[in-house]
């Protein structure tokens, strides 16, 4: 850790110098970062959650497309970060200046191979649009096909490594020696942030989601996803088809040019709801600079770097969460709940069951239409983490990809209710799952899984042999709570020692007294009576025996 900071000194002293000069002192001096212990004094300043927002969204954007990315994706943790700070977060931007044409040759030649002009028939010096991660520039395939090149940064990765880095480090300090940060598994969600961050940095991933999106709406005339030309594209450069059209949330020009605004809401709902709902693999952030609208009311989504991805059991267990909020079902919340794995020993079920009822109530026999889908879904992540019930991160991501679009929903048709679209594609879900067909293709498969087991088994069990033959088979026994177990059992076996002594000694004591009644003396040893100091010690010990056991509590 300490090889890190000395690696990126540099960089350390940027976030440091961030978060202090924005009035972040305290949480420095709790991280061990800074010995100033005047900053302990800096939380009572100001606890206001809106002026916290603003403060870390101009720490963010200061720091670059690293922790801008980060700041987007904790604006998706409604569940444990305060809808005040969200909003705030919500306004990253990457306002970012373009770099030079000369860097944007030198990549595109380097990557391709070839020069420009060989290459392309025009190629426009000026970017079409900028990132923080890379810049989009339009240009002209020798088919006569106008395309939009999408060029990385120039040595984006080593600084996004840089920072990825040092994010590690930060999470790992908080956990140690912030409670929150360890309820939270704050290093888990860096991590996770780590991965979708490399992913985006990866232009044929981006591509290749995108593709296998647009395989799901082959046949669907009302949606479009730009087509990627992979002969022009790599790691650091993705070429797809320019796509000309309106901002979807430029209301008013769709109004003048005579679109038909709720024929698109329902397209745009429909398309996530069966990427979401029946594919499992959906867009993961469809903000309006993400959406245009073409002629003939034709949704086209762009930039497929942040994707979510739901297995068949998540997107049940998704479909049953919002199914039983809507029917009111507290059991049945709690029971998917517990289905997922989220409810361990130490969660106590009564308050949660509590919240939960009162949350039913909030939505139960409510319209449709007047019921949020996103919202519904952020409301009972809040709830559960309340309770420290630990929700998947794709499910967050998911409740931020919802709200997007209901923001957007209103815009155009604010009596569009994307709860009421989304009924058909829940009943067509459970109908799926408990089709004959498919309830005797899961019972193969994990028929099929039991006999593999089986098969292995006599390999395994001669392995085990062998290990225990070599004498090499460890046992790792891990009891909570060893140390007191250790010390009920050592007065365990100290009662049942002296018990045995007693025994004994009452034994030897009896025989003497048998024999000195028939010998008809008195025993003496050294001239002292043996027999009735015997008893005497007898007698005390029984005593002590029986003081010991009614001072435990236990007969």
């Amino acid at each position: 850790m300490f090889r890190k900071r000395l690696k990126h000194a540099h960089r350390y002293q940027e976030i440091i110098n961030a978060f202090l000069k924005n009035g972040f002192g305290y949480f420095i001096y709790r991280l061990g970062l800074s010995e100033n212990k005047a900053s302990k004094l800096q939380p009572d300043e100001n606890l206001n959650l809106r002026s916290i927002g603003e403060r870390l969204h101009t720490i963010l954007q200061s720091l670059g497309p690293t922790f801008i990315k980060l700041g987007q994706i904790a604006s998706t943790r409604r569940d444990f970060v305060p809808d005040e700070i969200v909003r705030e977060l919500e306004k990253l931007q990457d306002q970012v200046t373009p770099f030079p044409f000369d860097r944007v040759r030198k990549i595109v030649e380097a990557e391709l191979g070839d020069s420009l002009e060989n290459i392309f028939l025009e190629f426009h010096e000026k970017p079409l649009a900028t990132a923080s991660i890379g810049q989009v520039h339009t240009a002209r395939l020798p088919s006569q096909e106008v395309v939009a090149i999408k060029v990385q940064r120039p040595d984006i990765l080593p600084t996004v490594e840089t920072d990825l880095e040092i994010l590690d480090d930060l999470a790992r300090l908080m956990e140690a020696r912030i409670s929150w940060a360890r309820r939270y598994q704050i290093r888990k969600m860096i991590d996770e942030f780590a991965k979708s961050l490399r992913a985006e940095l990866d232009y044929n991933s981006e591509g290749r989601n995108g593709e296998r999106i647009a395989k799901q709406f082959i046949d669907d005339q009302g949606f479009k996803v730009p087509r990627i030309h992979w002969e022009y594209s790599t790691k650091r450069v993705l070429t797809m088809d320019f796509i000309q059209g309106i901002k979807i949330n430029h209301y008013k020009q769709l109004d003048e040019e005579g679109y038909d605004r709720r024929q698109i809401a329902e397209r745009l709902v429909n398309s996530m709801l069966h990427q979401i709902l029946i594919d499992g693999f959906y867009h993961g952030d469809p903000h309006p600079g993400n959406i245009i609208i073409l002629p003939g009311n034709v949704v086209a989504l762009m930039d497929y770097g942040m994707v979510g991805r739901l297995e068949d059991e998540t997107k049940y267990q998704f479909a049953s969460l919002v199914i039983n909020l809507k029917r009111g079902s507290t059991n049945g919340l709690i029971k998917t709940l517990s289905d997922m794995g989220l409810l361990t020993d130490e969660i106590d079920l009564a308050p949660l069951r509590g919240d939960i009822d009162e949350l039913r109530n909030k939505y139960y026999d409510i319209p449709l239409s007047q019921i949020s889908l996103g919202g519904a879904v952020n409301d009972l992540f809040t709830v559960a983490n309340r309770h420290q019930v630990q929700i998947p991160p794709e499910f967050t991501m998911l409740g931020k990809a919802l709200l997007t679009v209901e923001a957007i929903v209103e815009g155009l048709d604010p009596n569009f209710s994307i709860m009421k679209a989304a009924e058909p594609f829940g009943e067509r879900l459970f109908k799926e799952r408990y089709n004959p067909k498919n309830i005797a293709k899961n019972a193969w498969n994990q028929f099929i899984e039991s006999a593999e087991a089986i098969a292995e088994l006599p390999k395994d069990i001669r392995e085990v042999t062998g290990i225990i033959k070599k004498g090499k088979l460890r046992l790792d026994i891990n009891i909570p709570e060893l140390q007191v177990f250790l010390h009920k059992l050592d007065q365990i076996s100290n009662r049942l020692s002296f018990s045995i002594i007693l025994l004994a000694f009452s034994i030897i004591m009896v025989g003497l007294i048998i024999g000195s009644a028939i010998g008809g003396e008195t025993l003496t040893l050294w001239k002292i009576p043996v027999i009735e100091i015997g008893f005497v010690v007898a007698t005390l010990m029984f005593l002590l025996m029986l003081y010991t056991i009614f001072r435990s509590g236990k007969m």
